[in-house]
């Protein structure tokens, strides 16, 4: 019974979470017209807070029904072959800010090589790039090390039947495993969200959510194509 109240119980919370997270992407579109630095900034730690209360709900989900996480029946076919441990991988979030970089950059390379500063993510200082950098490598070995976890616990999976005391415990070395791997992707949010200026973040959480958004909108077109919807 507990675990059918926390199946439903996310999926119910993701669908709000999702539903506030457009309202709050919708914000941040805006607020780039203002160019009001104190605004962005404001805006930024609410979506920031969003996030957080996310991971908060989801550990405590986890704490039910780890195993639920990974199935993700609240998620597209699409969107659970991209997950890494029940959910997205943290190294996706610096191949983001290379890739928007990259674009803004030839947008307003005119401006740049005559010495206009943009201030958007095309506008990255040295400094910034080489901490990204740093932080990428960083993320890597990280991921690593979790990404073993998950296969030392998959390859004793034919002690997990042994009795119900050895199934629980390593359920709950699962659930750990999906917790550290949470934890490194709210803790790779907030580096890059503090290392970057609040133009820069703005930018960055608006295509973060936009990448979401889209995988999402196009795995439930093709799992309706299907008639798995």
């Amino acid at each position: 019974m507990n675990q059918q109240r926390g199946c439903s119980g996310f999926k119910k919370f993701f669908g709000s979470w999702m539903d506030q997270l457009h309202q709050l992407v919708h914000q941040l579109q805006s607020s780039t017209a203002l160019n009001d630095p104190n605004t962005q900034q404001r805006l930024v730690h609410s979506v920031m807070s969003h996030f957080a209360e996310y991971y908060r709900v989801k550990a405590a989900s986890a704490d039910v029904d780890v195993l639920n996480l990974f199935a993700a029946p609240w998620a597209s076919t699409l969107e659970r072959s991209l997950h890494w441990i029940a959910g997205w991988r943290p190294t996706t979030a610096f191949h983001l800010i290379y890739t928007e970089s990259s674009i803004l950059f030839e947008a307003h390379i005119m401006d740049i090589l005559r010495g206009v500063k943009t201030g958007d993510l095309g506008d990255l200082s040295p400094a910034q790039f080489r901490r990204v950098s740093e932080l990428q490598c960083e993320t890597v070995k990280e991921e690593n090390r979790i990404s073993n976890e998950l296969a030392e616990w998959q390859d004793s999976a034919s002690d997990v039947m042994k009795s119900e005391t050895d199934l629980e415990e390593r359920i709950r070395q699962l659930v750990k495993v999906v917790k550290k791997a949470d934890d490194l992707r709210i803790k790779i949010l907030v580096q890059l969200v503090d290392l970057l200026n609040p133009q820069q973040a703005v930018e960055f959480m608006v295509a973060a959510a936009e990448l979401q958004f889209g995988v999402r909108a196009w795995g439930e077109y093709q799992d309706r194509q299907r008639g798995s919807l």
